[in-house]
């Protein structure tokens, strides 16, 4: 029985040893039949995932985060081998300090000539050695022009009387703090105790104005009519705009947000081959504008956006014009403490509305 058992064991052995040279001839001789996405809920077109699975023979398994701080946790863990990742700006560049992220190999980029210069290069990772722009925004106000007898231009608008009680703001520290920064004249990025002190003091007297600071559900509630003002993302904006004619967008020409989401390989990629085949796919005009006609955001491939209706790409509440753009600072990673300081002070603000 023993002899029996073991002469199975060796005919196992031997057939499971002749499956996986097939399988590694198989995976040497033609691409994988796969990719792991991990992205943001509903931030790439799903007929896109299908043309790509078409055109390559690569199926897609797409998974979704709802916080660059979710999808960092789960990287850094390592529990899980994801290809391709969506992270903003300034987690890029934590990512990239902790080693998480793989250099990309520039000869294997095809379209890369197709990003706008003004989006390459940023702070958060020069020479894009470790990503490729994905979408942009920025952060500004959205107002119903049936419930405000003014438009607000300037963030120092929300501090009329006219808005009482009649604010909603995103549930945000950067975003929030930023707004009390740039009022002031300051940098979205300051490290100043002194500056970022006097944020919070002024955005305290704020509060009579601020009806609510909520998180996804701002969008429904400004479609709905429920208040006359919300500061929030330009991408959020957009569905706000297409569903309800009488809101309009702005971003504060003295200053604001510019983020990027951007397109990284992580150092748990196990189809690397795969990978760069979906960058060029994204990088193709086609694709990128068909995409971005689809979520609503800015893209910066150029030549995407020159496929994209007119009334789309002159909008300039979404496609500011570098005049504006030159104003606006992307967030830099503050590191631990002076992020600690800025959810504190946030919080402060938070506290005292109650």
């Amino acid at each position: 029985m023993r002899k029996l058992y073991s002469f199975l064991l060796g005919v196992i052995a031997i057939v499971g040893l002749l499956a996986g040279l097939t399988f590694v001839m198989t995976r040497e001789s033609g691409p994988s039949d796969k990719l792991i996405i991990y992205n943001w809920g509903d931030y790439i077109d799903p007929d896109l995932l299908k043309k790509f699975t078409k055109e390559t023979g690569i199926k897609v398994q797409y998974e979704t985060f709802d916080s660059n701080e979710a999808m960092y946790t789960k990287v850094k863990q390592g529990g899980t081998t994801y290809d391709i990742l969506v992270p903003s700006d300034y987690m890029i560049d934590k990512m990239k300090k902790e080693n998480l992220l793989v250099k990309l190999d520039k000869s294997k980029i095809k379209g890369m000539e197709n990003i706008g210069k003004e989006f390459l290069d940023k702070p958060f990772d020069p020479h894009n050695d470790y990503s490729i722009p994905y979408f942009w925004g920025t952060v500004g106000i959205v107002y119903n022009d049936e419930l405000v007898e003014k438009a607000p231009e300037h963030w120092n608008d929300l501090w009329s009387d006219a808005y009482r009680n009649n604010i909603l703001l995103v549930d945000g520290a950067r975003e929030i703090m930023g707004v009390g920064l740039d009022s002031l004249g300051y940098s979205v990025n300051s490290t100043k105790m002194a500056q970022l002190e006097e944020a919070k003091a002024k955005l305290t007297q704020l509060t009579p104005n601020v009806k609510a600071i909520v998180g996804d559900e701002l969008k429904g509630y400004m479609i709905q009519g429920d208040a006359a003002i919300g500061v929030t993302f330009s991408g959020e904006a957009r569905e706000m705009l297409e569903a309800n004619e009488h809101l309009h967008y702005v971003v504060p020409s003295e200053g604001s947000n510019l983020w990027f989401d951007n397109l990284v390989i992580p150092k748990t990629v196990k189809h690397q081959k795969e990978a760069y085949a979906f960058l060029n796919f994204l990088l193709r005009p086609e694709n990128a504008a068909q995409n971005a006609e689809y979520i609503g955001y800015a893209t910066p491939n150029t030549k995407a956006k020159a496929l994209l209706p007119k009334e789309v790409r002159d909008d300039k509440a979404f496609y500011p014009d570098q005049k504006t753009i030159d104003h606006l600072e992307v967030y830099n990673n503050l590191g631990q403490h002076w992020l600690g300081v800025y959810n504190d002070l946030y919080l402060q603000f938070k506290m005292y509305r109650k």
